[in-house]
């Protein structure tokens, strides 16, 4: 079925009509961290998640249970810092608020923005464990997020939540896909890729996800066997000497359509959509790993049929595969704190001869 369809424009989640990205990072000087906002319409987005890593961190999940009231949320933020990340999301709210986009609480600008957040662990990776997101950065994100021009690539590798992050015994980063479904609605991925697991098959050094692109997206070979012993025994190396194997994980994301969708089906297409990470990473949803996805609808269409709505959860669940092999590819070596983390294209550079 994918095979028939095609990407939007830019081939990232900006397809999605009205949705803006915005990075904020720092690096050198201890630091290897950064923030992204998902920036929703000005009216806001109904939105889901489904939770389903053993150490997750995130905020204002609950609220979007479709048991809950609360029906649309403003931005989602996804942010290095761990725990401490979170505060990203209060510098979302406040840059919100001052705009008057929130939830209407009484007189005019009296309202409180809705910003759900998740986070990967990377703390250290620049050298400095005090050095993560705050407020500031996720306004910076913000900010830049506001300043992007409608309908404008996201920008992936190691920007914003991605900046620090690792994906096995690589460097991960941030990576994003799109799909047009036959009937002309769009859904979209954006990941931040950190996970525990490896995205690299240890038998043959191709990355799981280009198993599942669209023809032609991953014109990639099968690496030198070569470059793949190296690539393992750097990484096991590494992982026997960094001091913290475990709870350096995460992979998060947000999933977005045009399509009129409640919270119960947000919620659908957000579970769906870890199918698609299951693809791109094994293991996967780990107990070391908080792995988290959005899911998010702008309503600009109509409401589809359940046939529609299968295929809306099919395409949904291939961005998010895509998403993560996209941030492989465009994540780029780093040196920092006495450890190197290179990039697949570095590890295997047989694969794109």
């Amino acid at each position: 079925m994918v095979s028939e369809l095609k990407a939007g424009p830019t081939n990232t989640l900006t397809d999605v009509a009205g949705v803006r990205v915005g990075h904020a990072q720092r690096t050198g000087d201890g630091w290897l961290s950064g923030t992204t906002c998902v920036l929703a319409p000005d009216a806001g987005a109904v939105a889901g998640v489904d939770v389903r890593g053993g150490g997750p961190g995130t905020r204002e999940t609950d609220l979007l249970d479709p048991r809950n009231l609360v029906e649309r949320i403003h931005a989602i933020v996804l942010s290095g810092g761990s725990a401490y990340g979170l505060a990203t999301a209060s510098g979302v709210m406040d840059a919100l608020g001052r705009k008057g986009i929130g939830l209407e609480m009484g007189e005019p600008g009296e309202v409180v923005p809705l910003v759900p957040a998740a986070v990967i662990f990377d703390l250290k990776r620049g050298g400095d464990f005090t050095k993560r997101p705050d407020a500031a950065m996720g306004e910076a994100a913000y900010d830049a997020a506001v300043a992007s021009e409608p309908g404008a690539a996201v920008q992936q590798g190691n920007v914003g939540g991605g900046t620090g992050a690792k994906a096995g015994g690589l460097k991960g980063g941030v990576g994003s896909a799109s799909l047009v479904l036959a009937d002309g609605t769009t859904v979209a991925a954006i990941a931040v890729a950190n996970p525990m697991g490896s995205p690299v098959d240890p038998q043959t050094g191709e990355l799981y996800a280009a198993r599942f692109g669209l023809p032609g997206e991953f014109d990639l070979r099968q690496p030198d066997p070569a470059e793949l012993e190296t690539a393992l025994r750097l990484a096991s190396e590494r992982e026997l000497t960094s001091g913290l194997r475990y709870g350096m994980a995460t992979i998060i994301g947000v999933i977005a359509t045009d399509a009129t969708l409640t919270k119960a089906q947000c919620q659908k297409v957000a579970g769906i959509g870890h199918d698609g990470m299951a693809r791109a990473v094994r293991p996967v949803h780990t107990m070391f790993d908080g792995d988290t996805l959005f899911a998010m609808a702008t309503g600009e269409r109509d409401a589809p049929d359940m046939v529609a709505f299968h295929g809306l959860l099919e395409g949904a669940a291939d961005c998010v595969t895509r998403a993560i092999g996209h941030a492989m590819l465009a994540a780029e070596t780093v040196e920092a704190a006495d450890i190197r983390w290179r990039s697949y294209r570095e590890a295997f550079p047989s694969a794109f001869a």
